[in-house]
């Protein structure tokens, strides 16, 4: 088994972190749209609403990780990843109910099939791809 480097241990989680709070806000933001699932959606649906409150936290440690990479990649490249513009974008959406005291998750969380629910929707599964894909890339 290959040894990492003394710093790149905490590197790491950070990157295992954001992948998974990419896939989980992936999830909470899709659920509209996998509820509809034949036979399935009841299931996902009850966990994604066990998973809801936590959904702030999945929210701010998206955040931070996209944030710390973010400027690590643009300070010190070799580029910005879209595995970081993505979990900013979850943390985003995640936190958007407790920034605007629940009147977007009012108005959006009603439809996962139509409008902006429906957009909501699609970008959450193409988050969940984007953290399944980061778990999987090397580096």
């Amino acid at each position: 088994m290959e040894r990492l480097p003394a710093g790149r241990h905490s590197t790491v989680m950070l990157e295992l972190l954001l992948d998974l709070c990419n896939i989980l806000g992936g999830f909470l933001l899709a659920i509209g749209l996998l509820a509809l699932l034949p036979r399935a959606g009841d299931d996902l649906g009850r966990f994604a609403g066990r998973l809801a409150p936590f959904g702030w936290i999945v929210g701010i440690v998206a955040l931070v990780c996209g944030g710390y990479f973010l400027v690590v990649h643009l300070i010190s490249g070799p580029r910005v990843f879209h595995f970081e513009i993505v979990g900013l974008a979850v943390g985003v959406l995640l936190l958007w109910d407790r920034l605007r005291a629940g009147a977007v998750a009012r108005r959006l969380g009603t439809s996962g099939s139509q409008g902006a629910g429906l957009v909501l929707a699609i970008f959450g599964i193409i988050a969940m791809i984007v953290g399944l894909q980061g778990l999987f890339t090397p580096d």
